[in-house]
């Protein structure tokens, strides 16, 4: 059985793994963070936003101050997630399950 948790993520609640919906590739425990499992890409900001102003004090964002992240499916490279976070802090976990608590809701388990 699988719940779906975001666009892209699904998690069956049998194996308690993250699954991509997409290409139904099995990602990692779904007792941990699913980005553990994922393929990661760090972007310069300055190639993914054009500049914010026009002219003479036109600027991007300043990857001394913002990096990106993309976290992509190892199957079929869709992309899963991304975040923006200033250099040296960790990686999110946005999500973390309680699976005793899926499993007794799409189980019926007490």
């Amino acid at each position: 059985m699988r719940v779906r948790i975001t666009e892209y993520l699904e998690v069956d609640i049998d194996k308690e793994m993250w699954v991509c919906n997409r290409c139904e590739r099995e990602i990692f425990s779904a007792r941990e963070s699913y980005k553990r499992g994922c393929k990661v890409q760090e972007r310069d900001p300055r190639d993914v936003h054009q500049p914010f102003v026009d002219g003479p004090y036109s600027y991007a964002p300043d990857p001394d101050y913002c990096r990106i992240l993309e976290f992509y499916c190892p199957g079929c490279g869709t992309m899963v997630e991304n975040e923006y976070l200033p250099p040296g802090h960790p990686i999110i976990e946005d999500i973390i399950l309680d699976m005793d608590k899926l499993k007794a809701k799409y189980k019926g388990v007490k």
